[in-house]
Protein backbone atom coordinates (compact mmCIF):
# COMPACT_ATOMS: atom_id res chain seq x y z
CA UNK A 1 0.00 0.00 0.00
CA UNK A 2 1.73 2.92 -1.01
CA UNK A 3 2.29 6.24 1.31
CA UNK A 4 3.87 9.43 0.55
CA UNK A 5 4.99 12.97 2.54
CA UNK A 6 2.29 13.95 4.97
CA UNK A 7 -0.06 16.68 3.42
CA UNK A 8 1.40 20.54 5.03
CA UNK A 9 -2.30 20.72 6.91
CA UNK A 10 -2.18 17.04 8.07
CA UNK A 11 1.22 16.88 9.64
CA UNK A 12 1.64 15.30 13.30
CA UNK A 13 3.94 16.21 16.24
CA UNK A 14 6.46 14.02 15.61
CA UNK A 15 8.12 14.71 19.23
CA UNK A 16 5.11 13.80 21.18
CA UNK A 17 4.17 10.74 19.09
CA UNK A 18 8.03 9.46 19.59
CA UNK A 19 7.55 9.89 23.61
CA UNK A 20 3.88 8.20 23.05
CA UNK A 21 5.48 5.69 21.60
CA UNK A 22 8.47 5.40 23.69
CA UNK A 23 6.02 5.06 26.77
CA UNK A 24 3.79 2.20 24.99
CA UNK A 25 6.00 -0.03 23.13
CA UNK A 26 8.76 -1.85 25.06
CA UNK A 27 12.39 -2.35 23.00
CA UNK A 28 11.58 0.67 20.25
CA UNK A 29 14.15 0.49 18.60
CA UNK A 30 16.98 3.55 18.00
CA UNK A 31 16.69 6.13 15.36
CA UNK A 32 14.38 9.08 13.73
CA UNK A 33 10.42 8.82 13.92
CA UNK A 34 9.44 8.82 10.20
CA UNK A 35 5.72 9.68 9.13
CA UNK A 36 4.09 9.45 5.80
CA UNK A 37 0.63 9.20 4.81
CA UNK A 38 -1.55 6.76 3.00
CA UNK A 39 -2.63 8.45 -0.53
CA UNK A 40 -5.85 6.35 -0.63
CA UNK A 41 -8.93 6.86 1.79
CA UNK A 42 -11.48 10.19 1.63
CA UNK A 43 -12.57 9.71 5.19
CA UNK A 44 -10.25 9.24 8.22
CA UNK A 45 -6.68 9.77 7.79
CA UNK A 46 -4.43 7.53 8.04
CA UNK A 47 -0.11 7.24 8.79
CA UNK A 48 2.52 4.71 8.65
CA UNK A 49 4.85 5.73 11.93
CA UNK A 50 8.65 3.98 11.37
CA UNK A 51 11.74 3.65 13.34
CA UNK A 52 13.70 1.72 11.87
CA UNK A 53 12.27 -1.75 11.41
CA UNK A 54 9.27 -0.84 13.71
CA UNK A 55 5.90 0.30 12.06
CA UNK A 56 2.42 0.84 13.09
CA UNK A 57 -0.03 2.51 11.13
CA UNK A 58 -2.25 5.20 12.84
CA UNK A 59 -5.87 6.71 12.32
CA UNK A 60 -7.30 9.51 13.54
CA UNK A 61 -10.39 11.73 12.24
CA UNK A 62 -10.71 13.99 9.47
CA UNK A 63 -9.42 17.49 9.87
CA UNK A 64 -12.34 20.28 10.55
CA UNK A 65 -15.89 19.71 11.67
CA UNK A 66 -17.05 16.13 11.22
CA UNK A 67 -20.62 14.16 10.72
CA UNK A 68 -22.45 13.45 14.22
CA UNK A 69 -21.59 9.65 15.58
CA UNK A 70 -18.77 9.74 12.55
CA UNK A 71 -15.49 8.67 12.68
CA UNK A 72 -15.84 7.21 15.65
CA UNK A 73 -12.32 5.75 16.56
CA UNK A 74 -13.38 4.12 19.87
CA UNK A 75 -15.79 2.39 18.09
CA UNK A 76 -13.98 1.44 15.17
CA UNK A 77 -10.84 0.11 17.62
CA UNK A 78 -13.61 -1.81 19.55
CA UNK A 79 -14.28 -3.68 15.79
CA UNK A 80 -10.84 -4.08 15.09
CA UNK A 81 -10.42 -5.41 19.26
CA UNK A 82 -13.67 -8.11 18.19
CA UNK A 83 -13.05 -9.36 14.73
CA UNK A 84 -9.40 -9.77 15.04
CA UNK A 85 -9.28 -13.20 16.65
CA UNK A 86 -12.09 -14.47 14.40
CA UNK A 87 -10.59 -12.98 10.65
CA UNK A 88 -6.51 -12.61 10.26
CA UNK A 89 -7.35 -9.82 7.53
CA UNK A 90 -8.14 -7.81 10.11
CA UNK A 91 -5.23 -5.48 11.19
CA UNK A 92 -4.30 -6.42 14.89
CA UNK A 93 -5.52 -3.44 16.96
CA UNK A 94 -2.74 -2.59 19.61
CA UNK A 95 -4.43 0.65 21.55
CA UNK A 96 -6.54 3.74 21.19
CA UNK A 97 -5.61 7.21 22.85
CA UNK A 98 -7.78 9.85 23.83
CA UNK A 99 -5.99 12.01 25.26
CA UNK A 100 -6.20 15.14 22.67
CA UNK A 101 -2.62 16.52 23.36
CA UNK A 102 -1.24 14.10 21.68
CA UNK A 103 -2.02 14.96 18.05
CA UNK A 104 -5.18 17.26 18.60
CA UNK A 105 -7.62 14.54 18.13
CA UNK A 106 -8.50 10.76 19.63
CA UNK A 107 -6.40 8.10 17.37
CA UNK A 108 -5.36 4.71 17.45
CA UNK A 109 -2.70 2.40 16.69
CA UNK A 110 -2.92 -0.96 14.43
CA UNK A 111 -0.67 -3.47 12.83
CA UNK A 112 1.24 -2.39 9.33
CA UNK A 113 0.24 -5.19 6.61
CA UNK A 114 2.42 -5.28 3.78
CA UNK A 115 1.25 -6.77 0.10
CA UNK A 116 -0.80 -5.35 -2.75
CA UNK A 117 -3.93 -3.49 -2.97
CA UNK A 118 -5.19 -2.92 -6.14
CA UNK A 119 -6.91 0.00 -7.39
CA UNK A 120 -7.13 1.39 -10.98
CA UNK A 121 -3.97 -0.26 -11.92
CA UNK A 122 -2.01 -3.54 -11.24
CA UNK A 123 2.01 -3.13 -9.98
CA UNK A 124 4.20 -2.51 -12.97
CA UNK A 125 5.47 -5.92 -14.39
CA UNK A 126 2.06 -7.73 -13.48
CA UNK A 127 0.04 -8.94 -16.79
CA UNK A 128 -3.18 -9.61 -15.12
CA UNK A 129 -4.77 -12.78 -16.51
CA UNK A 130 -8.58 -13.40 -16.66
CA UNK A 131 -7.81 -16.75 -14.30
CA UNK A 132 -5.87 -14.25 -11.68
CA UNK A 133 -8.64 -12.16 -12.37
CA UNK A 134 -10.96 -14.82 -11.63
CA UNK A 135 -9.59 -15.80 -8.71
CA UNK A 136 -9.27 -12.66 -7.07
CA UNK A 137 -12.94 -12.01 -8.03
CA UNK A 138 -13.30 -15.18 -6.15
CA UNK A 139 -11.48 -14.29 -3.13
CA UNK A 140 -13.68 -10.83 -2.75
CA UNK A 141 -16.78 -13.19 -2.91
CA UNK A 142 -15.78 -15.95 -0.29
CA UNK A 143 -14.26 -13.17 1.99
CA UNK A 144 -17.65 -11.45 2.49
CA UNK A 145 -18.99 -14.59 2.98
CA UNK A 146 -16.41 -15.47 6.12
CA UNK A 147 -16.87 -12.43 7.78
CA UNK A 148 -20.64 -12.84 7.57
CA UNK A 149 -20.91 -16.47 9.08
CA UNK A 150 -19.06 -14.98 12.21
CA UNK A 151 -21.36 -15.37 15.09
CA UNK A 152 -21.72 -11.53 16.36
CA UNK A 153 -23.05 -12.58 19.66
CA UNK A 154 -19.93 -14.48 20.53
CA UNK A 155 -18.22 -10.52 20.33
CA UNK A 156 -18.71 -7.21 21.75
CA UNK A 157 -20.51 -5.85 18.81
CA UNK A 158 -23.49 -7.58 20.60
CA UNK A 159 -23.55 -5.04 22.95
CA UNK A 160 -22.81 -2.08 19.92
CA UNK A 161 -25.90 -2.36 17.90
CA UNK A 162 -29.64 -2.67 17.27
CA UNK A 163 -29.94 -4.96 13.76
CA UNK A 164 -33.55 -5.08 14.22
CA UNK A 165 -35.15 -2.58 11.93
CA UNK A 166 -31.66 -1.94 10.46
CA UNK A 167 -33.00 -1.16 6.57
CA UNK A 168 -35.77 1.38 8.02
CA UNK A 169 -33.10 3.13 9.73
CA UNK A 170 -30.57 3.06 7.14
CA UNK A 171 -32.72 3.96 4.81
CA UNK A 172 -34.33 7.26 6.63
CA UNK A 173 -31.26 8.36 7.90
CA UNK A 174 -28.84 8.36 4.58
CA UNK A 175 -32.16 10.29 2.93
CA UNK A 176 -31.47 12.64 6.05
CA UNK A 177 -27.67 12.90 5.73
CA UNK A 178 -27.83 13.43 2.12
CA UNK A 179 -30.66 16.92 2.62
CA UNK A 180 -28.28 18.15 5.56
CA UNK A 181 -25.01 18.04 2.80
CA UNK A 182 -26.95 19.04 -0.68
CA UNK A 183 -25.14 21.51 -2.17
CA UNK A 184 -27.14 20.95 -5.64
CA UNK A 185 -30.63 19.79 -6.66
CA UNK A 186 -30.82 16.96 -8.60
CA UNK A 187 -34.12 16.34 -10.25
CA UNK A 188 -34.15 12.50 -9.76
CA UNK A 189 -33.58 12.09 -5.98
CA UNK A 190 -37.20 12.72 -5.06
CA UNK A 191 -38.92 9.67 -7.08
CA UNK A 192 -35.51 7.99 -6.07
CA UNK A 193 -35.91 8.30 -2.16
CA UNK A 194 -39.82 7.88 -2.46
CA UNK A 195 -39.34 4.67 -3.99
CA UNK A 196 -36.49 3.41 -1.32
CA UNK A 197 -38.77 4.12 1.52
CA UNK A 198 -41.81 2.52 -0.26
CA UNK A 199 -40.35 -0.98 -0.84
CA UNK A 200 -37.80 -1.09 2.14
CA UNK A 201 -37.30 -5.26 2.25
CA UNK A 202 -38.00 -6.94 5.66
CA UNK A 203 -35.27 -9.64 6.29
CA UNK A 204 -34.79 -10.38 9.89
CA UNK A 205 -31.47 -11.82 9.44
CA UNK A 206 -28.45 -10.17 11.15
CA UNK A 207 -24.85 -10.23 10.91
CA UNK A 208 -21.37 -8.62 11.22
CA UNK A 209 -20.74 -5.84 8.18
CA UNK A 210 -18.51 -4.18 6.79
CA UNK A 211 -20.07 -1.80 5.17
CA UNK A 212 -17.53 -0.49 3.06
CA UNK A 213 -16.30 -3.25 1.12
CA UNK A 214 -14.48 -2.95 -1.94
CA UNK A 215 -11.12 -4.36 -4.19
CA UNK A 216 -9.26 -0.90 -2.63
CA UNK A 217 -10.27 -1.86 1.04
CA UNK A 218 -8.33 -5.96 0.47
CA UNK A 219 -4.73 -6.51 0.55
CA UNK A 220 -3.23 -9.42 -1.60
CA UNK A 221 -0.45 -11.68 -0.55
CA UNK A 222 2.56 -10.63 -3.39
CA UNK A 223 1.43 -13.60 -5.59
CA UNK A 224 -2.17 -13.07 -5.16
CA UNK A 225 -2.79 -16.27 -3.83
CA UNK A 226 -4.49 -15.09 -0.77
CA UNK A 227 -5.99 -12.12 0.83
CA UNK A 228 -4.21 -10.89 3.49
CA UNK A 229 -5.77 -7.55 4.65
CA UNK A 230 -9.01 -5.85 5.00
CA UNK A 231 -9.05 -2.09 6.09
CA UNK A 232 -11.59 0.67 6.76
CA UNK A 233 -13.83 -1.01 9.37
CA UNK A 234 -15.47 2.39 10.28
CA UNK A 235 -18.93 1.37 9.16
CA UNK A 236 -19.05 -1.64 10.62
CA UNK A 237 -21.93 -3.12 12.27
CA UNK A 238 -24.51 -5.81 12.61
CA UNK A 239 -26.90 -5.35 9.98
CA UNK A 240 -28.65 -6.85 6.99
CA UNK A 241 -26.03 -9.41 5.07
CA UNK A 242 -27.87 -8.33 1.89
CA UNK A 243 -26.75 -4.56 2.43
CA UNK A 244 -23.81 -5.19 3.16
CA UNK A 245 -23.03 -7.24 -0.48
CA UNK A 246 -25.30 -4.60 -1.80
CA UNK A 247 -22.78 -1.51 -0.89
CA UNK A 248 -19.90 -4.21 -2.42
CA UNK A 249 -21.86 -4.40 -5.65
CA UNK A 250 -21.87 -0.48 -5.93
CA UNK A 251 -18.34 -0.35 -6.07
CA UNK A 252 -17.70 -2.89 -8.26
CA UNK A 253 -17.65 -1.44 -11.53
CA UNK A 254 -17.81 -3.74 -15.02
CA UNK A 255 -17.04 -2.38 -18.17
CA UNK A 256 -20.31 -2.05 -19.65
CA UNK A 257 -21.32 0.59 -17.19
CA UNK A 258 -21.90 4.14 -18.07
CA UNK A 259 -19.02 6.06 -19.00
CA UNK A 260 -20.03 8.58 -16.68
CA UNK A 261 -20.08 6.29 -13.46
CA UNK A 262 -17.27 5.26 -14.91
CA UNK A 263 -14.70 7.67 -15.32
CA UNK A 264 -16.39 10.24 -12.26
CA UNK A 265 -13.27 10.37 -10.31
CA UNK A 266 -10.61 9.08 -13.51
CA UNK A 267 -9.54 5.62 -14.12
CA UNK A 268 -11.98 3.09 -13.84
CA UNK A 269 -10.91 0.16 -11.40
CA UNK A 270 -9.66 -2.76 -12.28
CA UNK A 271 -12.32 -4.55 -12.26
CA UNK A 272 -13.62 -3.56 -15.33
CA UNK A 273 -10.79 -5.68 -17.19
CA UNK A 274 -11.30 -8.93 -18.82
CA UNK A 275 -11.82 -12.14 -15.86
CA UNK A 276 -13.26 -10.13 -13.27
CA UNK A 277 -16.60 -10.90 -12.23
CA UNK A 278 -19.81 -9.15 -13.38
CA UNK A 279 -21.81 -8.06 -10.91
CA UNK A 280 -24.19 -11.07 -11.43
CA UNK A 281 -21.79 -13.53 -11.34
CA UNK A 282 -20.37 -12.18 -7.72
CA UNK A 283 -23.59 -11.84 -6.39
CA UNK A 284 -24.79 -15.71 -7.47
CA UNK A 285 -21.28 -16.90 -5.92
CA UNK A 286 -22.43 -14.81 -2.87
CA UNK A 287 -25.48 -16.65 -2.73
CA UNK A 288 -24.30 -20.14 -3.53
CA UNK A 289 -21.56 -19.80 -0.96
CA UNK A 290 -23.90 -18.67 1.86
CA UNK A 291 -26.98 -20.35 1.05
CA UNK A 292 -28.93 -16.98 1.05
CA UNK A 293 -31.52 -15.95 -1.08
CA UNK A 294 -30.98 -12.88 -2.82
CA UNK A 295 -34.25 -12.65 -4.78
CA UNK A 296 -34.43 -8.78 -3.34
CA UNK A 297 -30.69 -7.68 -4.00
CA UNK A 298 -31.77 -5.05 -6.70
CA UNK A 299 -33.74 -2.54 -3.91
CA UNK A 300 -30.12 -3.63 -1.96
CA UNK A 301 -28.06 -2.69 -4.88
CA UNK A 302 -30.08 0.43 -5.83
CA UNK A 303 -29.92 1.54 -1.64
CA UNK A 304 -26.51 1.29 -1.95
CA UNK A 305 -25.99 3.72 -4.80
CA UNK A 306 -27.72 6.53 -3.17
CA UNK A 307 -25.34 5.91 0.41
CA UNK A 308 -22.98 5.92 -1.75
CA UNK A 309 -23.54 9.21 -3.10
CA UNK A 310 -24.58 10.95 -0.22
CA UNK A 311 -21.17 9.64 1.39
CA UNK A 312 -19.66 11.62 -1.94
CA UNK A 313 -22.03 14.71 -1.53
CA UNK A 314 -20.88 14.86 2.56
CA UNK A 315 -17.00 14.81 1.38
CA UNK A 316 -17.52 17.53 -1.23
CA UNK A 317 -20.19 19.25 0.69
CA UNK A 318 -16.79 19.05 3.53
CA UNK A 319 -14.57 20.48 0.33
CA UNK A 320 -17.25 23.36 -1.19
CA UNK A 321 -17.65 24.59 2.71
CA UNK A 322 -13.76 25.30 3.28
CA UNK A 323 -13.56 22.31 5.66
CA UNK A 324 -10.81 20.23 3.65
CA UNK A 325 -8.46 21.55 0.92
CA UNK A 326 -7.85 18.40 -0.15
CA UNK A 327 -7.99 18.73 -3.94
CA UNK A 328 -8.82 15.24 -4.30
CA UNK A 329 -12.33 16.12 -3.82
CA UNK A 330 -13.18 19.16 -6.33
CA UNK A 331 -14.89 16.86 -8.54
CA UNK A 332 -16.70 14.40 -6.35
CA UNK A 333 -19.75 16.28 -7.05
CA UNK A 334 -19.30 14.82 -10.53
CA UNK A 335 -19.32 11.30 -8.64
CA UNK A 336 -22.71 12.18 -6.60
CA UNK A 337 -24.85 13.17 -9.70
CA UNK A 338 -23.43 9.62 -11.38
CA UNK A 339 -24.03 7.76 -8.65
CA UNK A 340 -27.77 8.90 -8.37
CA UNK A 341 -28.46 8.58 -12.12
CA UNK A 342 -27.47 4.51 -11.25
CA UNK A 343 -29.63 4.70 -8.16
CA UNK A 344 -32.27 5.72 -10.54
CA UNK A 345 -32.03 3.67 -13.55
CA UNK A 346 -32.34 0.50 -11.67
CA UNK A 347 -35.86 1.29 -10.08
Amino acid sequence: MDTMQVRASERLDVVKLRAFLESHFSELPQGQLEISQFSAGHSNLTYCLKIAEFEVVLRRPPLGPVAKKAHDMKREFTILSALHPFLPVVPKPYVYVEDLDIIGSDFFLMERKKGIVLDTYFPKGIKPTEELARQLSEKMVDSLVALHAIPYEDTPLQDMVKPDGFMERQVHGWIERYDKAKTAEYAEVKALTDWLKKHIPHNEEATIIHYDYKLNNAMFSEDYSEMIGLFDWEMTTVGDPLADVGVAMSYWLQADDPKMLLHALGDPPVTVLPGFYTRQQFMERYAEKSGRDISDIQYYCTFAYFKLAVICQQIYYRYAKGQTQDDRFAQMDKMVAALIKQASASI
